[in-house]
């Protein structure tokens, strides 16, 4: 018989098994702290629990995170990238991103977190498009990655002595992570009934207990999904990857254009920020001789003209497909154009490109070698 992976039980279902043990409603409380506040790798960690109940429990649950089977760390120490293996031999990647205080910006530990194995979009620019679809990530499969990194965070820092399990045993508690990105491998609303179990169990005040607005949500346009968030009572923030400012060209680099054109996904954008009051970021990945003219920057700005939104300006990184990085004096005379149509512009900070840290990158590498 299969056991029950805890991390994909909300907390009324982990009520419940324990209730069909016998165990009282706070065992319930005891095993969750275990598992989103202490990091928990094992119900053996778990020491406050009777020995009997730990047996018990163990005959029917477990704590199942994916198998870390590669670790890379920037030159800089700042960024580290995980290739996870789930259970049935998929891969997939995350990604901490770790920024110092600065005057302009806060310390963040922030966490790029992936949703699905491989992704059915198939943006030619994404290493983990040309993979295609495998599966959707079970919510168990996705707050692991956060968790898995919360405790090799909390583990690391300056002054431990004790290991985490023993820490965790005499109560102490950490909370290392201050964001989390749904930008890693997948499309986020393709798989939106686990993506959203997952939001709700790293947002639950009783557990992980992070911010909804510490939580962005990344997609290609998918508009069903963008209505069914903008009812979520979380109000977590949404991020479009837009890369283009035409359904012509917009139809080859994100090739789900083709269902849902820009003019539906500009109404459907507007319709979310209508409900929620949340601005949105547009996420924009500069591809030399593509999508980086100034011509397509007055386009762009034209498209997004009075809204209240966020262009993330994203310098290609380099993959296998026939996509290049553009200079940098291209890519800040197309921020200039933005801007002048009264729109707030970044131009992303590049991080662990000698890591290969974007998405599907590491995977994709893994698939050809095996």
């Amino acid at each position: 018989m299969t056991r029950t992976n805890l991390l994909d039980l909300s907390h009324p279902q982990l009520a419940s098994l324990l209730a069909e043990l016998g165990e009282p409603a706070y065992r319930a409380r005891q095993v969750w702290g275990w598992l989103y506040k202490r990091f928990a790798l094992s119900i053996d960690e778990m020491t406050d629990l009777p020995a009997y109940l730990r047996a018990r429990l163990a005959e029917r649950a477990e704590v199942r995170l994916p198998a870390v089977i590669r670790a890379l760390t920037s030159d800089d120490s700042l960024t580290r990238k995980l290739l996870l293996k789930l259970d049935d031999g998929n891969v997939i990647e995350s990604v901490l991103m770790m920024y110092d205080l600065t005057e302009e910006s806060r310390e963040r530990r922030t966490v790029c977190v992936s949703t699905q194995a491989g992704c059915a979009v198939g943006c030619p620019f994404c290493a983990t498009g040309q993979m295609g679809f495998v599966r959707n990530l079970t919510s168990g499969e996705i707050v692991a990655q956060v968790l898995l990194f919360a405790r090799e965070l909390s583990s690391a820092r300056p002054g431990q002595k004790q290991a985490p399990a023993k820490a965790a045993a005499e109560g102490e508690t950490h909370l290392p992570i201050t964001n989390i990105v749904f930008m890693g491998m997948g499309e986020p609303l393709l798989n939106y009934a686990n993506l959203w179990q997952a939001v709700e169990r790293l947002h639950d005040p009783q557990g992980f207990n992070l911010g909804a607005r510490r939580m962005t949500i990344s997609t290609s346009g998918i508009i069903p999904g963008i209505l069914t968030l903008a009812t979520e009572k979380l109000q977590v923030n949404l991020a479009v990857s837009l890369h283009a400012p035409n359904d012509k060209l917009r139809n080859i680099m994100v090739p789900v254009n083709r269902k849902y054109p820009i003019a539906d996904l500009m109404k459907a954008c507007r319709s979310y920020f209508e409900a929620t009051k949340r601005r949105i970021t547009f996420e924009y990945v500069l591809n030399d001789q593509v999508n980086a003219s100034e011509e397509l920057a007055h386009e762009l700005g034209k498209l997004l003209k009075g809204m209240l939104c966020h262009v993330n300006l994203i310098p290609v990184n380099p993959t296998d497909a026939t996509f290049s990085r553009p200079k940098r004096d291209v890519v800040l005379a197309f921020q200039r154009i933005v801007e002048s149509y009264g729109i707030a512009t970044t131009v992303r900070v590049e991080k662990g490109v000698e890591i290969r840290a974007a998405c599907g990158q590491l995977s994709a590498k893994q698939a050809k070698a095996s």
